[in-house]
């Protein structure tokens, strides 16, 4: 081998064989090394830092870790701010602008769980932070809301949808205020613009600038996916329609409420009248017809120009024109959604009326979108232009399409659970399109085409309408239970075509189907007052309406029920009975014979004294009926008595009382009234039987009960207490304390004083006198009657003037009696009636004065009875307005004296008859040093 070949054996490769490795040099180097991960839990955090999360991380922390470029951080500091806010709300204070936009900013965020959690955060701090809060910050949360719904990706196009649900819940003012921004960002979600072309010659071809879009790279379908956006927009148009002014939104008002006038004018407010001051007077009251109201100036002058139709939803729907620009982009994409749902679902002609449930959730979606979309007029004056547009503009595409197959219903099929049909039930229930019924469906389409209806154009309505009315009374008459939300859609729809269809034929077949609906038993409350709202409005909008209305007999038949139907169900429901009252009320006053005649059938029954409702519901239904007395054609003396114990009975106020006796005087031919007041309702007989019977106080059974009665409740005669008085509660005697005012009051205005008292002092005689238990309210209340009554030229009879004097002593005598028992028992203000009641009648009556000082008898007293006449002698004594009466009396009085004394012949004279003795002595040199006594004039 040559030394040239020795040297390529040198660096010749060494070949191996498959699978064998390649031995390691002799001076090969060892590279390899372990190691071990270091985990940090949580932080070490000083004290100073603030509040933190169970992993240590302060606000800070978490908002700086939003910006991560790592989905999983993002989503951690998500969930630790809900964490942290949920421990320390006092955070929220300080950081709500920078929670709210960096939670804000990830809407758009590539990662669905960030995205997730950020609505869970929103969700979470949208109860907790009212919306004057959150408005300042809202402008950013809306940008980043628009952001999203308008993203190119399309999971963020419903993760969006899901931020949007939040709001709407929470911030619906807020949302209303950003309405054109969001309402072009519901029109890209489901559809796109399309780019204008020219035809062959230049010509542009006129199509719809915006076409329903179809993605198929959803998880839905596009009809699931049209669902979920229709949904939220129709949310969306109902938060706007709300939030208006009341006084603006003319689609907002309640169809049924009853205080709302169609013309717009302003609200009529009562007029504040105290009859106190004008039952009794001769003149009369100037009521004008807007009083306390503030007027409402209807005008057309607006502080921008109107803009061109279609000009854009920059400006918001603030004129009649930005709505109808809205609208002619909107409904063309409504209406071919609603031929997409439709179609699909037709298997043949015969059954094209057959929906499946997502089909009619679109549909009825499509529907309430352009319910809402009438409603949008901003002025109440530009609802008339609005309908007028939508039917020359769709009238004929609503008839093509809606009532074709009409009224729809749902196609029957088994349903087979599949896995998670569950889970997917819960996420449709949250997005809001859990399931539509028919009935509603139906309904809402009624509403929309009876919408369209015109009372000029009613012959060539009647196409379509005929299904409309026969859907609507069958709905009503088929006994079927009605929910207040179907009813009052209902009932929408009658009120139109009642104010349209000028038809008395159909108008009563209208009535009559809703009469049917409302004489179901066991209706619930919500569901009786629309029925009840809607034939109240009814009647007192008649001459508005329809001619053919005011000469309904459903409505003549439905009025004439309302007295029997509130006398049934008393205190049951006072709302509902409250709501009763209104409209009788309301026809009373107009004079409405069918209601005038039964009021007048079950007035005993409304007003009896013990389970009548004027005793039984609230203290403003009780004025209601009150103030029906007025109305009453006539007041019989079975129902004047009811009206007497109701007076009396305590369970009215004693002002309301005093109410009924004032309406019932004023029904009266001794009222005095000469003007504007109908015929006198009862006979003079009736009235003064009436008002002797409420001065009285208890009925004639009741005094005749008392009379047998046991003595544990009343105060047994006596040689000073001629009568046995009974003891009535201090309620009870001040209430009637307040009516006997009223009372004597009425009798003070009739003409003829003489006779009014000659009619007192007979029925007194005839009825009171020769009882011997009287009720000391009762015996107050004729001492007072009286002395206000008798003047200086009547002569009361000698039969009056005894019982009058028996009821004086017994009253003075129990008032002395009461005050040496503790004062718990007794009240200050009956004791001042009573003494009042005495004094009033002893100083205007002298000889009955002289009649109670000669009842008092010395020699026929016990020992403890003494003390008492003493006392009662210098109490008289020393009263300014019966010292003189006394005096005249000096020789009765002197007598009394000396009985008392020569009783009392102990060795230390008693203090009571050294206290009467120096008083008598102090009066008698009075009357020496002062003029010539008065003893001639008796």
């Amino acid at each position: 081998m040559t030394k040239k070949r020795k040297r390529q054996d040198d660096f010749q490769k060494v070949k191996l064989k498959v699978g064998k490795k390649k031995p390691k040099p002799d001076n090969v180097t060892n590279v390899s090394f372990k190691t071990k991960g270091i985990r940090l839990p949580e932080q070490l955090k000083s004290s100073e830092s603030g509040p933190t999360t169970h992993r240590q991380l302060s606000i800070k922390d978490l908002l700086s870790q939003l910006h991560h470029y790592s989905g999983g951080v993002k989503q951690g500091a998500l969930a630790g701010l809900r964490e942290l806010l949920a421990k320390n709300p006092s955070l929220l204070d300080a950081h709500l602008s920078s929670v709210l936009s960096e939670a804000a900013a990830v809407f758009t965020d590539k990662e669905p769980g960030v995205r997730a959690a950020a609505v869970r955060l929103l969700r979470f701090l949208a109860p907790r932070v009212p919306a004057e809060r959150v408005a300042p910050f809202f402008p950013l949360l809306g940008a980043h809301l628009s952001c999203a719904m308008t993203h190119i990706a399309e999971g963020i196009q419903e993760d969006a949808l899901q931020a949007l649900d939040v709001l709407l819940e929470h911030y619906p003012a807020l949302l209303a205020a950003r309405s054109a921004v969001l309402l072009k960002n519901f029109l890209e979600l489901i559809s796109q613009q399309r780019l204008w072309r020219r035809g062959r010659g230049g010509e542009e071809r006129k199509t719809a600038p915006w076409a329903l879009s179809v993605s198929p790279g959803r998880r839905v379908t596009s009809q699931q996916w049209r669902l979920s956006v229709l949904t939220r927009l129709g949310r969306f148009l109902q938060a706007v329609v709300e939030e208006r002014p009341a006084e603006e939104g003319a689609g907002s008002r309640d169809v049924l409420d009853v205080g709302e006038r169609e013309g717009g004018c302003g609200k009529i407010t009562p007029v504040e009248l105290t009859w106190e001051e004008h039952s009794f007077g001769k003149g009369g009251v100037q009521v004008y017809e807007n009083a306390g109201a503030r007027a409402s100036v209807c005008s057309a002058f607006r502080l921008r120009p109107d803009t061109e139709p279609g000009a854009g939803l920059e400006e918001g729907l603030t004129s009649v024109e930005t709505v109808k620009g809205f609208a002619s982009t909107l409904v063309p994409l409504l209406l071919e959604v609603w031929v997409e749902a439709s179609t699909s679902e037709q298997g043949s002609s015969e059954n094209a009326h057959l929906l499946h449930p997502e089909a009619m959730s679109l549909m009825y979606q499509v529907l309430n979108i352009l319910q809402l979309l009438r409603c949008l007029a901003p002025q109440r004056h530009d609802q008339a232009e609005l309908d007028a547009w939508f039917r020359s503009t769709y009238l004929s595409d609503f008839r093509q399409h809606f009532m074709k197959n009409f009224p729809y219903a749902q196609v029957e099929v088994a349903k087979h659970k599949k896995k998670g049909e569950s889970k997917r039930i819960k996420q449709a229930a949250a997005a809001g399109d859990a399931g539509v019924d028919p009935l509603a469906l139906n309904l809402t389409l009624c509403q929309v085409m009876a919408n369209l209806t015109s009372s000029a154009d009613g012959r060539q309505d009647a196409d379509w309408l005929g299904p409309v009315r026969a859907f609507v009374r069958e709905s009503l008459t088929s006994g079927v239970r009605l929910g207040a939300r179907h009813l009052a859609n209902l009932l929408e729809v009658v009120w139109k075509l009642v104010l349209t269809q000028r038809n008395k034929g159909v108008t009563e077949e209208l009535l009559q189907a809703v009469s049917a609906q409302y004489q179901q038993r066991n209706l619930t409350l919500p569901v009786r007052v629309l029925l009840l709202r809607f034939f109240s409005r009814l009647y007192l909008q008649e001459h508005e309406v329809s001619p053919q209305v005011s000469r309904s007999k459903v409505l003549s038949r439905w009025l004439a029920a309302l007295p029997l139907q509130l006398a049934q169900l008393g205190f049951r429901n006072p709302h509902l009975s409250a709501q009763l009252l209104r409209t009788v009320q309301a026809a009373a006053a107009r004079r409405n014979r069918e209601l005038l005649h039964s009021l007048q059938t079950h007035a005993c029954r409304l007003y009896d004294p013990e389970e009548g409702s004027v005793v039984l519901l609230p203290q403003d239904s009780q004025h209601r009926l009150v103030q029906l007395v007025y109305f009453l054609p006539s007041l019989p003396p079975d129902l004047l008595s009811c009206l007497s114990r109701c007076c009396t009975a305590g369970r009215v106020s004693a002002s309301l009382a005093a109410s009924l006796i004032r309406i019932v005087h004023m029904r009266s031919s001794l009222s005095g009234w000469t003007l504007g007041v109908q015929e006198a309702a009862l006979s003079d007989v009736d009235y003064f039987s009436f008002l002797f019977s409420t001065l009285a106080g208890f009925s004639a059974e009741e005094l005749s009960v008392l009379q047998g009665g046991s003595e544990e409740d009343m105060c047994g005669s006596s040689p000073l207490s001629p009568l046995s008085l009974y003891h009535t509660e201090l309620e009870h005697f001040m209430h009637h304390w307040d009516v006997v005012e009223e009372v004597c009051h009425c009798l003070e205005t009739v003409g003829s004083r003489s006779q009014c008292f000659d009619i007192l002092q007979n029925a007194i005689c005839k009825n009171l006198a020769r009882l011997q238990v009287v009720p000391d309210s009762t015996a107050a209340a004729l001492l007072r009657s009286v002395s206000r009554l008798l003047g200086p030229s009547l002569l009361p009879s000698e039969e009056l003037l005894r019982f009058l004097a028996s009821c004086c002593l017994s009253l003075l005598t129990l008032l002395l009696s009461l005050d040496h028992e503790p004062p718990a028992q007794d009240s200050s203000q009956k004791r001042e009636a009573v003494w009042g009641a005495c004094v009033g009648a002893l100083g205007g009556v002298p000889r009955l004065l002289r009649l109670v000082l000669q009842a008092v008898q010395v020699s026929e007293l016990g020992e403890e009875e003494l003390p008492l006449v003493a006392q009662l002698l210098r109490l008289l004594l020393q009263h300014s307005q019966l010292r003189n009466h006394m005096l005249a009396n000096a020789t009765l009085l002197q007598h009394l004296v000396q009985d008392l004394t020569r009783c009392c012949r102990g060795a230390a004279r008693e203090q009571w008859l050294t206290d009467l003795l120096y008083c008598y002595s102090v009066a008698l040199s009075a009357q020496h040093r002062g003029a010539a006594g008065p003893r001639d004039a008796y």
